[in-house]
């Protein structure tokens, strides 16, 4: 018997003993894993379709655990769009306890759109999970979130295909003005690093030099030979800040900031957006302010 199956049927009791009321017996569902996803499907999607997230906005995407409530949506729901590259860890409780009609879509593994290794860590040189932080990479999922609601609904093909136009265009608007913006740091300070290795694509798209301490949330973070490891690129190459996310304790940037004598600057969003009334409020509005960030603490031109 698959030792999951207790838990699995635990958590199915409980939330259907708990469960509100809250679905039309014949609408149609999605559910999106975290804020980000969520935030990028709602712009193809619009009002047409009831869309339930699991990982509240705020909370690490990588280590979270499934409550009654994502039961009950992950049983209720037509598709769930996740990430996929080993960003959710507990996908494997949803795929044991998915329905056959319920339509998994891993939106990071049929992008278009070249993945990079992650670059250090316990997962070093697997695919790098985090391509929403290109705008480009945004894109690509905009494109499968668009082909897969329309398979699946294509009475609205029309209004998804014009809602999808609109995203790729401000996605290129965001990617142009993002460009503008950071090309005010001196090239010399362009170094970025952070606790987690998600940066990469944004790296990569803006032409930083990259590091970080461990490679996802979901292994050992900060371990004393990553810690070390960094120290001993810190010593060699300062640069003139280091920077922490919104998801992970700042105590090891902290740590490290003091050793180098450098500004520790955040919080950077990366794994969720923030608040509702958070300069990261979704996804656009996350990039700039991280863009900000960057500037106050590498050095960048102030803006008008």
């Amino acid at each position: 018997m698959d030792k999951r199956a207790p838990w699995i049927i635990t958590l199915l009791l409980v939330a259907v003993l708990n469960a509100p009321q809250a679905f039309g017996a014949n609408s149609f569902k999605i559910i999106t894993s975290f804020s980000v996803i969520e935030d990028l499907v709602k712009r193809v999607a619009g009002s047409d379709i009831t869309i339930t997230n699991l990982v509240p906005t705020g909370k690490d995407v990588h280590r979270w655990e499934l409550t009654p409530p994502n039961v009950l949506a992950i049983e209720e729901a037509d598709i769930m769009f996740y990430n996929g590259f080993g960003l959710e860890p507990w996908m494997r409780h949803v795929e044991a306890m998915a329905r056959d009609s319920l339509t998994l879509i891993a939106l990071a593994e049929n992008a278009d759109y070249e993945p990079l290794p992650i670059s250090t860590g316990q997962f070093k040189g697997n695919p790098d999970p985090h391509m929403w932080m290109d705008p480009k990479g945004a894109a690509a999922y905009i494109d499968v979130i668009a082909q897969t609601l329309i398979e699946h609904y294509p009475e609205k093909a029309e209004a998804f295909n014009t809602r999808a136009t609109e995203a790729h265009e401000a996605l290129a608007k965001l990617d142009r003005t993002l460009l503008e913006r950071l090309q005010g740091i001196p090239q010399t300070n362009r170094l970025l690093v952070t606790s987690e290795a998600g940066m990469s694509y944004f790296a990569r798209a803006y032409e930083f030099e990259y590091a970080a301490i461990w490679g996802v949330n979901h292994e050992t973070l900060g371990s004393a030979e990553a810690m070390a490891s960094m120290s001993m690129r810190l010593a060699e190459k300062r640069p003139q800040a280091l920077f922490y996310e919104s998801t992970v304790p700042c105590i090891h940037m902290d740590a490290l900031a003091r050793e180098v004598n450098v500004s520790l600057k955040g919080p950077l969003y990366v794994d969720t957006l923030g608040a509702s009334d958070s300069p990261a409020y979704n996804y656009p509005a996350m990039l700039r302010h991280n863009v900000e960030q960057l500037h106050e603490g590498l050095g960048g031109a102030r803006a008008d």
